[in-house]
């Protein structure tokens, strides 16, 4: 399990043939093989690591329906150590077992209102609701507002510098 509170933000270094290798953030101290770690909201299993990277297995379904499917070397993603059972819970339960990517529509700013929509599929329309939580990126976020096909989130300015979701 995962909070949705971005730890860091890694660069891929490589992806393909089954393997996803991402920068490893001086933080993971306590990083262990067959690790959970959240790479862009998604679950995945630390195969092998060392000072600087960190290894995972990524099978087709996954590459599928995520976006891991379209990263490459260079580009950056959210990433979370798996939840503590003593640990401090903030954000909302995020499993990592992701239903659908979104389409990005453009932001809409009036001073430190930022607004980020999303085009949410239709079979998990009835699932989001105002008020209601959502992951997007691997970022835990309060659903502002609902339309069909669509939600919305406000952005809080240390989200926007703290996690990719303010390059979108």
């Amino acid at each position: 399990m995962f909070t949705g509170i971005v730890e860091a933000i890694g660069r891929i270094e490589r992806s393909g043939k089954g393997e996803l290798v991402v920068s490893r953030p001086p933080s993971f101290t306590d990083l262990a093989l067959g690790a959970s770690i959240s790479v862009a909201g998604v679950c995945l299993t630390a195969t092998a690591f060392d000072e600087a990277i960190m290894k995972f297995a990524v099978v087709p379904e996954t590459l599928a329906k995520t976006t891991l499917g379209n990263k490459a070397a260079g580009d950056v993603v959210n990433l979370e150590r798996a939840l503590r059972a003593d640990g401090r819970f903030d954000g909302h339960i995020v499993q990592g077992h992701i239903e659908a990517t979104g389409n990005v529509l453009p932001y809409t700013r009036s001073g430190e209102d930022v607004r980020l929509t999303v085009a949410v599929p239709d079979a998990l329309s009835a699932f989001v609701i105002p008020k209601g939580s959502i992951a997007i990126d691997g970022v835990s976020l309060t659903v502002a507002d609902c339309s069909p096909g669509q939600c919305t989130v406000a952005l809080v300015p240390h989200t926007l510098s703290h996690t990719t979701l303010g390059a979108l």
